[in-house]
């Protein structure tokens, strides 16, 4: 392309395109592509489970879920500068709707509530995540305005997973130290390789992943326990996980088509079902010591391996799937 052909990109008041913030701000907000682009902003993949939400006598704008973790993500937006009634309708908002993640979005920030999430964030756990956005318009030409949102105030990830993995202790583990680095290389790793995405990393034994529905997740997981061997022997796996109360029968109806996708993944899988439990798994292993360095590399690219497989086989079954009668019996 000759660089006499590139355009010249041109701001869009933002209120040519959206009149009032109810009618058509909201709206537009709520749509699955614009969620979309709004949860790839901040990295999480959102779910929308209800707009204009009930809050006693108030109604918060937009209620998602977070399609990996199943927590409650609580969005308020404004389509001009944050004001103080917007940050009191988000607090109370969120303390009555138990929301993990809370997203505010506006016109423009003032530094004032720019640093009230700030302070928000140094002080609550990695269980409270709060996000504020700047959103704005832009065109070439004559094409359609086209979004763009900027983060002004988000978690510290790093600082949070440390306090969180030392406790009431000043200093993190050796082992937690390597569980951060293991997870911060390897989300890294499938940023550059992969579609699959990643949650934010924690000194911890996992990182979940979503497959696009509420109540299931991808987990790649790195343990010192052999599930087969039952002792001490390091094993890497990556599981599909399933959740709530609908995880039993949804469960079985998978392990209907167990041949199916024992099949199309090449592999035998395990399929554990615990009894009394919300909660089920189907995972595939190899035996892997993620403690040795050197090895992080081939373990990563078998990881990303086997959740790309997972999230094909797994996800279109899992669209499909309707709530069936389940009845609890021992594994």
């Amino acid at each position: 392309m000759k660089q006499g052909n590139l355009g010249r990109l041109e701001k869009v008041d933002i209120r040519e395109v959206f009149a009032t913030e109810a009618g058509d701000f909201t709206p537009w907000l709520a749509q699955e592509e614009n969620l979309k682009l709004l949860g790839e902003t901040i990295g999480v993949d959102l779910a929308l489970d209800a707009q204009e939400k009930d809050v006693g006598q108030f109604r918060a704008d937009i209620l998602c879920k977070d399609a990996t973790t199943d927590s409650w993500v609580l969005i308020e937006n404004q389509i001009e500068r944050t004001d103080h009634t917007h940050l009191g309708q988000l607090l109370t908002y969120a303390a009555g709707l138990q929301a993990v993640t809370v997203v505010w979005i506006a016109e423009r920030f003032t530094e004032e509530h720019r640093a009230t999430l700030d302070w928000l964030n140094e002080r609550t756990d990695e269980q409270i995540n709060c996000f504020g956005l700047e959103i704005e318009l832009w065109r070439i030409g004559d094409s359609p305005p086209a979004p763009k949102f900027n983060i002004v105030s988000q978690p510290n990830d790093w600082s949070r997973a440390v306090k969180a993995a030392a406790g009431e202790s000043n200093d993190i583990t050796e082992h937690k130290q390597k569980q951060f680095q293991f997870w911060m290389m390897f989300k890294e790793f499938m940023e550059k390789n992969s579609r699959i995405r990643c949650q934010k990393a924690y000194p911890q034994h996992c990182m979940n992943h979503s497959i696009g529905r509420s109540g299931f997740h991808l987990a790649s997981i790195v343990s010192l326990w052999n599930s087969v061997s039952k002792n001490k022997d390091p094993e890497v796996r990556v599981e599909l996980v399933l959740t709530g109360e609908d995880a039993k029968s949804h469960f079985e109806a998978i392990l209907a088509r167990r041949e199916e996708i024992e099949k199309a993944v090449d592999a035998p899988l395990t399929w554990h079902n615990p009894a009394g439990k919300n909660m089920c798994r189907v995972y595939i292993r190899r035996n892997a010591d993620f403690l040795d360095e050197k090895l992080w590399s081939q373990q990563h690219e078998w990881l990303r391996e086997k959740l790309e497989l997972f999230h094909k086989v797994f996800a279109p079954i899992i669209q499909g799937l309707e709530t069936i009668e389940y009845e609890d019996k021992p594994e």
